[in-house]
């Protein structure tokens, strides 16, 4: 059992009671006008609303592409400290930069959610107590699974909590049983579906971003309420239709591989540019240098870990399609093509595809580590490393250990020093 979820099964605490602050809570001060975009509720409206919590750039990326929708349903940004609250009353918007052109929208409502009680103002609960109905969680990856379970309170089979950031969602099977049945003991988990997101998107300042690298974005079921199923449908719905996004539906099935394959794109591009402090495209501009070596090193581990994964009897219920018409393939024939998918030419040729898109970009954690900021090293990286040993069979992960180490001792190299870590073939 991964330490994140054994640390979940031993708490046995309540969930806590959160308030939700708006600017209503805020002291007044000089200057400040009251920009509160909140219109009264009514329960249609708190059906359709869209709670998007953590608005960093995927945050702000897709509240901004679903406040652009035609009769647009209700958005409430969630912030995590109350001067972001302060910020957005002086300075109201999300701000999205694209082919040159800027863009601010401000027809969003914010929250903050805590535990600390309003002394000025109204005092309410997050959603007046009831059960959120519609959930994008954007926070970055180490933050996602915390933050949610921290919301138990207010969800239910009602709810429908769809999973945006970077990084392996931790409620894939064999572990999404033992949340539910912890969690949620009678049953009444919410819907729990992902996004995987293509889109190159760096920030310009709070509340601000440049839409780099305009890509598409994957969606599809995680783990189901067998009794709520077709409530996903919404939210699932709205972000198809929303401008920008691109996003399209794909089976349960197929969304677990593309996770696997951005996961593994992360955990080359990511740290090697954090390390390097270059931009992505720099990793791949000499054939023979240091740096495709390392690369190679890191592909070759990763495939071992997927293909071991794929081979491993808790991944057999991913590798019968949802879809009928696919039934004429055999869960042999499924096995045997994702093991050529996962092989280190085809994830080499895949991460190359990649990093020749998004070359003009600053990776995610190249802008963490610059800005002072934990990383998603432990998502990405760990995670494989994890998988590993979960797996067994002595699987090598010398080099992605290499890896998490140097990000997180916050170790900065050039190129020649770089390849003094890995080992040569």
């Amino acid at each position: 059992m991964p330490q994140w979820l054994e640390t979940i099964v031993q708490d046995v605490s309540s969930a806590p009671r959160l308030y939700s602050w708006s600017m209503k809570n805020l002291p007044a001060q000089p200057g400040r006008e009251l920009r509160e975009k909140k219109a009264p509720r009514d329960s249609d409206d708190e059906k359709r609303r869209i709670h998007i919590l953590g608005i960093g750039n995927l945050g702000r990326l897709y509240a901004h592409s679903l406040a652009q929708l035609p009769d647009h349903p209700p958005i409430t940004l969630v912030v995590h400290k109350k001067s972001l609250l302060e910020h957005w009353a002086t300075e109201p918007g999300v701000e999205i930069t694209r082919s040159g052109v800027t863009e601010r929208l401000d027809d969003l409502d914010i929250e903050w959610w805590t535990e600390e009680k309003p002394v000025k103002g109204p005092v309410a609960e997050v959603c007046e107590g009831r059960a959120i109905s519609n959930l994008i969680v954007a926070t970055k990856a180490p933050d996602a699974l915390p933050q949610v379970d921290r919301l138990r309170r207010y969800l239910s089979e009602e709810s429908t909590v769809a999973f945006v950031q970077n990084g392996m969602n931790k409620l894939w099977p064999p572990y999404s049983f033992e949340y539910n049945s912890t969690r949620y003991p009678s049953g009444k988990h919410p819907n729990w579906i992902a996004c995987v997101t293509t889109h190159g998107v760096t920030s310009l300042g709070t509340f601000k971003s440049l839409h780099a690298s305009p890509a598409d974005v994957a969606m599809g079921p995680v783990c189901l309420n067998p009794n709520t199923a077709a409530g996903a449908e919404y939210l699932m719905g709205q972000i198809m239709s929303a401008p920008h996004l691109e996003a399209r539906r794909v089976s349960r099935s197929d969304l677990w591989v593309l996770q696997l394959e951005k996961l593994i794109v992360n955990c080359v591009i990511n740290p090697l540019t954090a390390i390097l402090r270059c931009k992505n495209g720099v990793l791949f501009s000499k054939p023979e240098s240091p740096t495709i070596h390392v690369m190679d090193v890191l592909v070759m581990e990763a495939s071992g870990v997927l293909q071991a994964l794929v081979r491993d009897e808790s991944s057999r219920g991913m590798l019968v399609r949802d879809e009928a018409t696919d039934n004429q393939m055999t869960f042999k024939a499924r096995q045997a093509a994702l093991l050529d998918r996962f092989s280190p030419p085809r994830l080499k040729a895949m991460v190359h595809a990649v990093g020749e898109k998004v070359k003009d970009n600053r990776s995610s954690m190249l802008q963490d580590v610059s800005a002072g900021k934990q990383t998603e090293v432990r998502e990405f990286n760990g995670w494989l490393a994890d998988t590993a040993a979960y797996l067994g069979g002595g699987l090598d992960m010398t080099s992605h250990r290499t890896v998490i180490r140097l990000v997180e001792e916050g170790v900065i190299l050039d190129e020649d020093h770089l390849g003094a870590y890995f080992p040569l073939p």
